[in-house]
């Protein structure tokens, strides 16, 4: 029996948008093997260093970075959730510092339960962030299954000299953040139906803010170190950048940028399973300094969040000019950042990659 177009979409999630991504601590497994890949020394970037999407050389100047992204809904808007997920899989190519160039929907939906002019709305709703991004939506593939997803592959182009990994930090780095943390809690107080209006427009105005930034922020030779924040939480992706990189990281928690009035769900305990997950595939890298216990669960539960088309982290060179310069590039998009940590030389000895004061 097909549903009526009000059925809430994020009943038919297990772990809403990024937050059904698998934890980092499988997925490390999952991608292990003894077989060897073929190799060619075009690709750039491959899945070793855990980057947002692969590179591979086209000439001497120019690359192309191919990504894929879906997930299960994270709104019950039909249009928000194709937004969604189209603004969340071209933030890769941005992350990687490229500009998107053309995009294909991957289409999963379950024709016996949800009507197909649903899952219209949903492509509607990427083709409007397509759009918005200068690139067409080409096709793709769809497929029916028991529960809906939706997202897209997206390929971009990239000067060599421009590239960003989220592997290349050095010491000496101060830390930036394009968009604040809290998007898990509220969604997932949404589906409690504990979630006012105005903080689920909120997120969704988050949600569906292009990541384009990226793009000017590679042309920065101060910037160094470039990813996105998503299902891994930020520290999972601050992780990944600091052992990508070898270096350590000093995070100053009450400056970490966090969606006004999250509190509220903090303290509503509205916790997204894959922040459990998270913290317990790399929470012994990490060494919180505190010993009370209701100050570390905050800090746990806003760090570890699963972020759904998320900020960018940033890297940025120490030096007073290079910060100025990176400030006011950020500025002239709108962005007022702030610094919140830094990175420094990793201790050899120590297993901890990450210190959250």
């Amino acid at each position: 029996m097909i549903m009526q177009e009000q059925t809430r979409l994020t009943q038919f999630s297990p772990g809403a948008g990024c937050g059904c991504k698998i934890s980092p601590q499988d997925l490390q497994q999952i991608l292990s093997s003894e077989h060897k890949s073929f190799l060619t020394s075009k690709l750039l970037v491959g899945h070793d260093t855990c980057d947002d999407a692969a590179v591979y050389l086209l000439d001497d100047e120019n690359a192309l970075v191919s990504t894929t992204d879906f997930f299960t809904p994270i709104v019950d808007d039909p249009y928000d959730f194709g937004r969604i997920a189209a603004t969340n899989a071209i933030s890769d190519v941005y992350a990687m510092g490229g500009k998107p160039i053309l995009a294909l929907a991957v289409l999963g939906w379950p024709l016996e339960k949800l009507k197909a002019s649903i899952a219209k709305t949903v492509i509607d709703g990427a083709r409007e962030v397509c759009r918005n991004a200068e690139i067409p939506l080409a096709g793709g593939h769809s497929i029916d299954i028991s529960d809906p997803i939706f997202g897209l592959m997206v390929n971009g182009i990239v000067k060599k000299q421009h590239l960003k990994q989220n592997s290349t930090a050095t010491p000496n780095c101060k830390l930036f953040l394009t968009k604040p943390l809290g998007i898990g809690l509220i969604s997932t107080a949404q589906k409690r139906n504990l979630a006012s209006a105005q903080d689920v427009q909120l997120i969704v105005e988050l949600m569906t803010t292009l990541n384009r930034p990226g793009e000017l922020f590679a042309k920065l030779p101060q910037v160094v170190a470039m990813t996105d924040v998503t299902g891994f939480g930020f520290l999972g992706h601050l992780l990944e950048m600091c052992s990508g990189s070898n270096v350590a990281a000093t995070i100053d928690f009450a400056h970490v940028p966090r969606i006004p009035g999250i509190e509220k769900y903090l303290s509503q305990k509205t916790v997204p399973g894959g922040t459990y997950r998270n913290f317990k595939s790399y929470g012994d890298k990490i060494l919180f300094d505190t010993q009370d216990e209701s100050t570390l669960e905050t800090m746990k539960h806003l760090l570890c969040d699963p972020q759904t088309s998320g900020g960018l982290l940033l890297a940025v060179t120490d030096e007073a000019s290079s910060i100025a310069h990176f400030l006011d590039t950020a500025a002239s998009l709108g962005l007022a950042l702030q610094e919140f940590g830094h990175t420094m030389s990793k201790d050899p000895n120590s297993k901890h990659y990450i210190h959250v004061a």
